[in-house]
């Protein structure tokens, strides 16, 4: 065993989470706070915890017992001092966690490694005021511990190796999955989460799903419900494929995000999770990529902090979030919409899946005209995929007053999605905008109507985290299959973001990334160099 014996300083949920992880796992756990209350109230509570686990039938009773046998508390640090390992788990304060090392180097073993569980601070900062900074490293448990199977082993510049194979292999010893990374900001998981959300909020801002007035709660339930039901992978983590046609139904195994970007801002609440984009984008010195919205900003100052205050981006009852009954309620309910007509005749841009798209259009019920140039009256389904519809209008040199874009990225083969998207321009005639609802409808599919934007939601949203990710791979903060993995346990996506990268294809997202930079001109969409050479080379995103 790497450790026989470690100390928790202290407990709170993560402090708790861990000596229950650590204690389950056999080791011996001595549980650390000045303040007797807290150290009773802890014990309590993995008492409770315990005769949860027996009530369930998780755990027998008399294995319960033998764990919490093995958790004992101390009121001073100095209980501590024959530890061969103390995790830190206190405020996210540099200066009283620099104290609380420098104590701890005064009392323990020569050989005792030192870690701290902080998600945000630097750890050689914290070793750099330590006599022993080569056995001082970071061990970044997820809340709650026992659950959450991925823990960052981070390496600050000056730890030793030793420290670090000791770490990954009491991981490991617990039924984790030990991930390793260098000290950068973020680390892996805080680092790769940045562009789910931050983009998410780039959309809102640009009132990208304000399509026809819609409320600002129709456009949070426009964006979520897109990423939750557009973004899916089978159960062996395979893109399902947009540019094949299927009459498949959609299968139950297919897995997306679990909650779309508003939903997780309000399960994490905007008092944590604000202050941790504003951090990162600081310690990168404003690396645009990472740049938070005032959305988020203003938000906080106003008090809607999510779940917890019952008001976020949308208004709890009872715990549950209320919401727009349909994202394009004010369109949906038109006079416009329920006289449309499906549109009988379709010309189909050029782009990756047109084929797929005219036999879906063929399915649904309409003609696709064939000839090299839309006629006068049809309706033109354009297909890009990171430039926004005005730009493909205009480069097809076709009518923008006929013209509507389809989200072509993730599936949308006739009975074969959940959710169809598709995107006007300034110039769009309203009637085209029904007769292509319509049209798209017919299946049983939802169909959102957004205004023009680079990108679309999905392919914007998942083109920017495919790039994160790679930039990550090409500092070597961690490995690429680190990275996968750290996110995929860290985060609940339904890959990780370089296999994500992998089965859309890196020439794909390349693409969408460099049009969209065309189209903006804004560098958090510059395509980094791990990206751009492995698409050029045709190789996987996980090959170092």
């Amino acid at each position: 065993m790497a450790f026989s014996s470690i100390g928790i300083v202290g407990t709170g949920a993560m402090g708790r989470g861990i000596a229950q992880l650590f204690a389950q796992s056999g080791i011996a756990v001595v549980m650390h706070d000045t303040n007797q209350a807290a150290l009773t109230a802890a014990t309590t509570s993995l008492s409770k915890t315990f005769e949860t686990l027996v009530t369930k039938g998780k755990i027998e009773s008399g294995v319960a017992l033998q764990v919490l046998q093995r958790i004992t508390t101390c009121a001073e640090l100095s209980g501590l001092s024959q530890c061969d390992l103390i995790v830190e788990a206190i405020v996210e304060n540099l200066s009283v966690k620099q104290k609380l090392f420098q104590q701890l180097e005064e009392i323990v073993k020569p050989n005792t490694v030192l870690v701290s569980n902080t998600s945000s601070l630097s750890i050689t900062a914290i070793a750099a005021v330590c006599q022993r900074p080569e056995q001082v490293a970071g061990l970044h448990f997820f809340n709650p511990v026992p659950l959450m199977k991925v823990v960052e082993v981070i390496r600050g510049v000056r730890t030793n190796s030793d420290s670090i194979e000791r770490l990954v292999q009491l991981v490991k010893s617990t039924g984790h999955a030990a991930v390793t990374c260098n000290d950068y900001p973020g680390f892996i998981v805080n680092h790769a989460g940045r562009a789910y959300g931050t983009e998410a909020l780039r959309l809102l801002g640009e009132g990208v799903a304000h399509f026809n007035s819609a409320s600002d709660e129709q456009a949070y339930s426009t964006i979520d419900s897109v990423l939750r039901e557009q973004v899916q992978f089978d159960k062996n983590g395979l893109a399902i494929a947009s540019t094949k046609s299927t009459t498949a139904a959609p299968k139950s195994d297919y897995q997306g995000f679990r909650l779309g970007p508003f939903e997780l801002l309000d399960l994490t609440a905007l008092d944590v999770s604000h202050p941790v984009m504003e951090s990162i984008f600081k310690q990168f010195y404003e690396e645009p990529r990472f740049r938070p919205s005032p959305i988020t900003a203003q938000r906080l100052a106003g008090g809607l902090l999510g779940r917890k205050t019952q008001q976020g981006f949308y208004r709890y009852v009872d715990g549950q979030p209320v919401k727009a009954t349909e994202a394009q309620t004010n369109f949906w309910s038109s006079a416009l919409l329920e006289n449309a007509v499906p549109a009988p005749l379709v010309w189909v841009g050029p782009g990756l899946a047109r084929a797929a798209v005219c036999e879906l259009i063929k399915a649904l019920g309409a003609q696709v005209e064939n000839s090299a140039r839309p006629s006068l009256t049809s309706l033109i389904i354009l297909l890009p995929e990171g430039k926004d519809c005005t730009t493909e209008a205009v480069e097809c040199q076709v009518a923008p007053e006929r013209s509507i874009a389809l989200d072509s990225l993730f599936a949308f083969g006739f009975n074969a999605c959940k959710h169809r998207v598709i995107m006007t321009n300034p110039a769009t005639d309203l009637g085209v905008v029904a007769s292509a609802v319509a049209l798209f409808g017919l299946d049983g599919a939802k169909v959102s109507v957004l205004q023009d934007s680079p990108g679309f939601i999905a392919p914007r949203v998942i083109a920017m985290i495919v790039s994160i990710a790679s930039e990550i791979a090409q500092q070597q903060i961690a490995s690429p299959q680190d990275i996968d993995k750290a996110v995929k346990l860290g985060l609940g996506y339904p890959i990780g973001p370089l296999s994500m990268g992998d089965q859309i294809g890196p020439q794909r997202v390349l693409g969408i990334l460099e049009d969209m930079y065309q189209v903006t001109k804004d560098p958090r969409y510059r395509p980094g160099l791990w990206l751009r050479r492995r698409a050029m080379l045709g190789m996987s995103l996980l090959s170092i």
